[in-house]
């Protein structure tokens, strides 16, 4: 896919609003070879999805050696709106907590006292994290107004081929 394709699709509104979310989901291959799909917290820096985990995280072996992934993002209403993105995570092991994480927690509903000792928790228990980035090579977006998933536009394409035969 070209980068502009994936440019125009990342700018589109519905993407923004997806983009925007507070938690995706990423599948990867562990390292005995079976499929994982975990939910992360994450953000959008423009370029690149940004999520963080701890140093010592299984995800990270497993992800070294084979760092393509599919990240998932979507809304729980009908119809749903669906954001897919592979690309290949790079790790970058980092001292201390990464402005992303504290970013992109902040989201979740948090009193100013709480969020203040949410924060004194991470800086204490975290002597590092490793951001996992994911510059997106591929996208889909599906709203169901104006996209739909590959397999249902075959079939409304077969549908209308039979109504004009």
């Amino acid at each position: 896919m070209r980068a502009s394709e994936i440019t125009e699709i990342l700018d589109r509104p519905v993407s923004r609003e997806l983009l925007a979310r507070d938690v995706t989901r990423l599948a990867y291959i562990a390292k005995n070879g079976t499929p994982r799909n975990i939910p992360i917290a994450f953000t959008w820096n423009g370029s690149e999805i940004v999520m963080c985990t701890t140093k010592n995280a299984p995800k990270l072996p497993a992800l070294r050696e084979h760092p393509v992934v599919a990240l998932t993002i979507d809304t729980e209403v009908h119809p749903p709106r669906i954001l897919l993105i592979r690309g290949r995570a790079e790790l970058d092991v980092v001292d201390g907590i990464p402005e992303e994480y504290l970013r992109m927690n902040g989201s979740y509903e948090m009193t100013p006292e709480q969020r203040v000792a949410w924060e004194a928790e991470v800086r204490s228990l975290y002597d590092g994290m490793v951001r996992i980035v994911v510059t997106p090579t591929w996208v889909k977006l599906i709203d169901f107004e104006t996209t739909l998933p590959s397999a249902v536009e075959e079939l409304v394409r077969r549908r209308a081929e039979r109504e004009h035969a």
